[in-house]
């Protein structure tokens, strides 16, 4: 796991798009995997300001969302297809063809979920996935106690989650109770993975991710075992790391690695 430590959330976002661009160009990944809440707006921003400076092209990119509530069309205004069509889709050059989503009126849960994996499988996987982290600690809608081996799913939403995603409605009683989900599983399955949080509220979580136990009561905590996963935070959110000085240290450890080894091979003449 890499930690990189910025200033505040603006910085956290510039972070994040320059990742993002470096997958598209440099590794050519076709196949991006993206999330929804708060945390990811303003890297969603630098990604239509990217595009509208000629940086990225999306015609040829296929997305596959988190998450999504169950009992919600796609144009509902709360529902999260809603969402990336607002902050994203609408705003850069993707195919709707290329926008694959869980069906959030769905007659049958369990195959909806089944036909998410094989969609994702036929198209050789998430070659990144965005992600953001509850402030229980969990990624995609996969409360504590959900299986780090577990599939695309139903969840029930906990209390913590229906209270956090009740600024979004008119009343309590409209926050859905249920939502559809990627597995923790099947966001391991992705080949390189991209966490952003901001802000003192999700210090805890982040620690726990970080630096805690691996264990399904901080379904973030697997990402430790991943082999690819990118963590970008302001101070506030890193604020609770115990190893803090550490994970600065080390964010730019890669490329002042290189610069080492190449003044060594010099200085032994095996250049």
């Amino acid at each position: 796991m890499k930690v990189i430590v910025k200033d505040n959330e603006k910085q956290v976002a510039e972070t994040a798009y320059l990742l993002v661009k470096d997958a598209i160009i440099d590794r050519q990944y076709k196949v991006l995997g993206f999330a929804t809440g708060s945390t990811p707006l303003a890297l969603y921003a630098e990604i239509v300001k990217g595009f509208q400076r000629g940086e990225l092209d999306f015609s040829d990119i296929s997305t596959f969302n988190l998450d999504e509530y169950l009992g919600l069309p796609p144009e509902h205004p709360m529902s999260y297809r809603f969402f990336m069509e607002s902050n994203l889709f609408g705003k850069i050059n993707i195919k709707p063809s290329n926008i694959h989503f869980f069906d959030g009126l769905t007659d049958s849960v369990e195959a909806e979920c089944d036909d998410y994996e094989d969609l994702i499988a036929s198209m050789g996987g998430i070659k990144l996935q965005i992600l953001g982290i509850g402030r229980d600690g969990h990624i995609g809608f996969n409360e504590p106690g959900t299986s780090l081996e577990s599939r695309s799913h139903y969840v029930t939403l906990a209390k913590e989650t229906l209270a956090d995603n009740q600024r979004f409605f008119s009343k309590a009683s409209d926050v859905p109770r249920w939502a559809l989900s990627m597995g923790v599983g099947t966001i391991m399955d992705c080949q390189e993975i991209l966490l952003l949080a901001t802000g003192e509220k999700k210090a805890d979580a982040v620690a726990a991710m970080i630096e805690g136990p691996i264990s399904t009561m901080c379904t973030a905590s697997a990402l430790q075992n991943h082999p690819a996963t990118t963590v970008v935070i302001d101070k506030a959110a890193a604020s609770k790391l115990k190893r803090l000085d550490y994970w600065m240290q080390t964010a730019d450890d890669y490329n002042e690695m290189y610069d080492y080894l190449l003044a060594a091979r010099h200085r032994y003449g095996l250049e």
